[in-house]
């Protein structure tokens, strides 16, 4: 909605929340997320015309065209849990557009949704508006941008995707959504489908992406039983032009809103049309995803004397991926509890994401991350977690260090004088293979890393 207002400056744009708290932050000086460059973008629209609200029925009421961004988390009880998407946020949304509107709208779906989404929040908003003579075209207008990346993602996209409906009015709907795209984007690469194209398409984007990573990182696990080089690899599949070298870098494994909640709802779309094959194909990319990192765990206490038990491990980064304080399904969360399940005292360090929401995350059970006001319990697990403000305090008196996300920074360290404060033998686990492992074990470190050949130290003698 910012570069929207940043482009068109003709155009108002309103965004508004129900959290009284996220709509002071978007007001600050300190946004409620991370993302380089997006305060440069809301600074300089806001105001101008960039709002940001909690009064949702005047501005959703006064609106030509309301963009939808709610949540859908994946359903944690009833029919399709663990599977299915949740809509509840969706459908309240579309209750509320339905009892203020008093002139037509077009409504747009930014959240990532199951396919026919679209006809059922259409029941809701033609059953709930009390004006007959308001009418809603619902456009599918799927975000393919990526954290880290997202402002320029959005600057200068790879294409922007419109469905609608196959109508005079629909058709004119999704014209009028590319128009506005149209201020900063070329129309070539601005695609138009169906609805159900448009929907299906966003979660195939996300399925074929993770998928590409669980498939290295199931290359990965042979390359650390053969002795090959997971990178060399990589590097010698991605220079064929049909492969190419994207999402082909091994780690401990994928995290994010959507990679896995969107291949869960995707196999759940088709067990309900009876392709069970098909679901059962696709969710091999979550269980490898979930292999990965029970993998990455069991090396590090199975190279530990098989035990961590009271010993602490410096975890370097929590967010999901470098540039974003993005926490959601980050492999860190199962790595830690992993580590703690065995006894484990993990020291956790990340330049960007907050105490609270590490223990939120660390706390809250499977799926429930993605629901507003999640809040921290009082877990045992808690009290074997502590939260370093400096790389120096989190390495100080540990065992190991894990790395967890691929922080620039991190490559930067000083790993000698980090292995001087460290408990021997010192292990190094690289979880993103962005270290110098050669320098590493120079300086002393047992060093593990992503499907690369095994340190002598670590393999079996039986």
């Amino acid at each position: 909605m910012a570069m929207i207002a940043l482009h068109c400056p003709e155009i108002e744009v309103v965004v508004v929340d129900i959290n009284e708290e996220r709509i002071k932050a978007w007001n600050s000086d300190v946004l409620p997320i991370y993302e380089p460059g997006l305060f440069e973008v809301v600074k300089e629209a806001r105001g101008r015309n960039l709002f940001f609200s909690t009064d949702t029925k005047k501005h959703v009421g006064e609106a030509d065209i309301v963009f939808v961004s709610v949540n859908t988390p994946t359903k944690t009880s009833g029919i399709g849990a663990g599977r299915a998407a949740d809509l509840t946020y969706w459908e309240g949304a579309a209750r509320l557009i339905a009892s203020v509107a008093t002139s037509s709208k077009i409504v747009v779906e930014k959240s990532t949704v199951p396919v026919k989404t679209a006809e059922a929040i259409s029941k809701v908003l033609k059953r709930n508006c009390s004006d007959p003579s308001v009418q809603f075209e619902i456009l599918s207008n799927p975000e393919f941008l990526a954290e880290g990346t997202a402002i320029e993602d959005l600057k200068k996209p790879d294409r922007v995707l419109i469905g609608g409906a196959e109508t005079e009015s629909g058709q004119k709907a999704i014209q009028a959504l590319k128009s506005v795209y149209e201020h900063w984007i070329p129309s070539e690469r601005i695609l138009t489908a169906n609805l159900w194209s448009a929907e299906l398409a966003k979660l195939t984007a996300n399925a074929f992406l993770a998928q590409r990573i669980s498939s290295i990182n199931a290359i990965s696990a042979l390359c650390e039983a053969t002795g090959a080089d997971v990178q060399q690899v990589a590097h010698a599949i991605g220079t064929d032009s049909r492969i190419g070298p994207k999402f082909l870098n091994a780690s401990v494994g994928f995290g994010g809103s959507c990679f896995q909640k969107d291949i869960l709802n995707l196999c759940y779309v088709c067990e309900s049309v009876g392709l069970k094959e098909v679901a059962d194909y696709w969710l091999n990319v979550v269980s490898m995803n979930d292999y990965q990192k029970n993998r990455f765990v069991e090396r590090v206490i199975t190279s530990m004397f098989n035990t961590v038990a009271q010993k602490k491990i410096a975890i370097l980064g929590f967010a999901f991926k470098k540039d974003t304080g993005d926490t959601r399904e980050t492999p860190a969360i199962d790595v830690c509890k992993g580590l703690i399940r065995d006894g484990g005292k993990c020291c956790i360090y990340d330049p960007e994401v907050k105490p609270d929401q590490i223990f939120r995350d660390l706390s809250t059970p499977k799926f429930e991350w993605d629901r507003p006001n999640y809040s921290k319990s009082a877990s045992h697990i808690l009290q074997n977690v502590q939260i370093a403000t400096t790389p120096a305090e989190a390495v100080d008196g540990a065992h190991a260090i894990c790395v967890m996300t691929e922080w620039d920074e991190f490559k930067k360290y000083d790993f000698k004088a980090m292995y001087e404060k460290m408990v021997k033998p010192a292990f190094v686990f690289d979880g993103r293979n962005i270290l110098d492992h050669a320098a590493l074990r120079e300086i002393g470190f047992i060093v593990y890393s992503i499907g690369k050949p095994l340190d002598p130290f670590l393999q079996k003698s039986y």
